[in-house]
């Protein structure tokens, strides 16, 4: 596996292709185009799904509507047939009687009826009128019934037509939605590789801890003075990865008595240190180089002038480590190793003029480090500062601890007594806000105002609720590629609904594990007190944050003046 070498240190890359800045850049702006296409592309499937979902609900009620017609409908015709069912028997009644009447009556019954003939004849004429108003009634609701009937049947076929009709948009929606899904899914992976290139990216910084000057910036530091209030900066403990030997931590421990066994169990665990025969010579990308006599003379990953300062101890740590990892990089020695910070540095510099870094590489020769647990050598990261607390990790089945690198050995004294903040670590407690190349994009320190700071947090709220960082890279400089991003008004639109937006802060502060690492971030504003999940809280700080200002730890602290 190739192996990066960021600030002087060694770490696993998250893409072994990317090597250079420029590539992120290029990979970047890849992915935003990428992103953007596919949100070009989903638009009309959205719209036409948000179509077909307002068409189905339509169908829906106007389905639920004839239902209820039907059922009145259905209602109506038990009526209507209970209704003829009795006007039929009534006039069958009537029709009986008339019928027998009609057969006792004759003329002579005129002449000789005791009632009088006027009143017979009333009443026979009365039997017909009666039954001609029941043959009435019953033509008028025998059409009643054909009528409920054809609209009964107007209203199923309509209803049919709706439920058909449904089917398909349904069908199609399913569809859409299945498709809509398959791009949001495909949009999710995009953002993430997208924040994990902005995140790598903002997180390079590949000078050598030899190349470090022993004075830093002074705007870097928490005591600088930016000249307006509120003011809001994050400082980052130590830089990138933190595993492994700290550099600057093995200098202090040197320097306060320790030898190079106890400084290399204090930062690899259950290890030995034994001679071994390590052979003659290294492949390396400029050729075939005497191993002990040139490559290791020339490995410049720490100060030679370490060794006149108290640090000869760490010298020769770093000289056992550097062994060691070369070995296991290339596989005791049949593989090829890079001379470049993706590897372990190779300067001729540094050969031509070693110091007292040739001494410790001779003084222990042939010395690596080997993992009681397996009885074999494995990767031996370093990193320049780890900010007192290292990662543990593990390499070829040897497992390192986590480790609050300080005089007492836990949580209790840091960080005021790390050993990398008596050793002087320029990286130990740092805002960031200039790139590798020094470039700043304007800005003159880390400090944020209230507005850019309250737009930050914003960004957060938005970031916690969605896990999309498209709209939110960094936005006044473009220097990871900006497509789409939101200004500060649209994220305060954007983020009206998930508790801000934000205007003012009025407090901040974090919570610190005991793995070392920031656990949580909690910020008092305008809108209440949020506490946010520290990795959530950097993810989107470094989206969003202005110009080249970045964390570059997961163990960080926020300050207010």
């Amino acid at each position: 596996m190739v192996i990066l070498i960021i600030g002087g240190v060694v770490c696993l890359p998250l893409n072994k292709e990317i090597k250079a800045e420029d590539n992120y850049d290029v990979q970047i702006a890849a992915i935003s185009q990428e992103i953007a296409n596919l949100e070009k592309a989903m638009a009309p499937l959205k719209k036409e799904s948000g179509d077909l979902q307002n068409k189905i609900s339509t169908a829906k009620t106007q389905i639920s509507k004839l239902e209820l017609q039907m059922t009145d409908l259905a209602k109506k015709l038990l009526d209507k047939e209970a209704d003829l069912e009795v006007q039929k028997i009534l006039m069958s009644k009537r029709v009986r009687r008339y019928y027998v009447d009609s057969k006792k009556f004759s003329p002579l019954m005129l002449l000789f009826s005791t009632q009088g003939a006027g009143n017979l004849l009333k009443q026979f004429t009365w039997y017909q009128s009666v039954i001609a108003q029941d043959k009435n009634m019953i033509s008028d609701f025998s059409q009643e019934i054909v009528s409920l009937n054809n609209n009964k049947a107007n209203l199923e076929s309509q209803k049919n037509k709706l439920a058909e009709l449904r089917k398909n948009m349904e069908s199609r929606f399913g569809f859409l939605a299945g498709e809509i899904q398959k791009a949001e899914a495909n949009k999710k992976r995009l953002n993430a590789e997208l924040t994990k290139l902005i995140e790598m990216k903002t997180a390079m910084f590949n000078t050598s801890v030899g190349n470090v000057s022993s004075s830093d910036d002074p705007a870097s530091r928490a005591d600088y003075n930016p000249g307006f209030s509120p003011a809001f900066a994050v400082f980052s403990f130590g830089a990138p990865h933190r595993k492994g030997m700290s550099q600057y931590g093995a200098f202090g421990r040197a320097k306060a008595g320790q030898n190079y066994e106890t400084i290399l169990k204090a930062y690899y665990g259950n290890i030995k240190i034994e001679k071994i025969e390590v052979g003659d010579s290294i492949k390396t990308a400029v050729g075939t180089l005497p191993f002990e006599e040139n490559y290791l003379v020339g490995i410049a990953e720490m100060p030679a002038k370490w060794g006149e300062q108290g640090g000869f101890e760490a010298l020769k740590a770093q000289a056992i480590a550097a062994r060691t990892y070369a070995l296991a990089y290339t596989n005791k020695l049949s593989g090829t190793i890079c001379v470049t910070e993706a590897c372990q540095v190779y300067s001729k510099n540094r050969l031509n003029n070693p110091g007292k870094w040739k001494e410790a590489v001779e003084q222990t020769r042939g010395l690596v480090i080997k993992s009681n647990n397996t009885g074999e050598i494995f990767s031996t990261m370093y990193a320049s500062t780890s900010g007192g607390a290292t990662i543990g990790y593990s390499s070829k089945g040897h497992s390192t601890p986590q480790l609050w690198d300080s005089s007492c050995g836990n949580q209790g004294c840091w960080p005021g007594e790390a050993f990398e903040k008596m050793a002087g670590s320029p990286w130990f407690y740092k805002g960031w806000y200039t790139l590798r190349d020094g470039r700043s994009f304007g800005l003159n320190h880390p400090w944020l105002n209230n507005d850019d700071f309250a737009d930050i947090v914003n960004a957060v709220l938005y970031y916690s609720k969605t896990g999309d960082g498209n709209n939110l890279s960094q936005y006044r400089n473009c220097i990871s590629g900006c497509v789409n991003a939101w200004s500060k008004d649209e994220l305060r639109r954007q983020v009206a609904d998930k508790g801000g937006p934000v205007s003012s802060i009025t407090s901040v502060g974090v919570d610190y594990s005991t793995a070392g690492v920031t656990k949580n971030v909690r910020i008092g504003t305008d809108k209440g007190n949020f506490t946010f999940d520290a990795n959530t809280f950097k993810t989107a700080f470094n989206l969003r944050a202005p110009g080249a200002i970045v964390i570059k730890s997961d163990l960080f602290n926020l300050e207010k003046k």
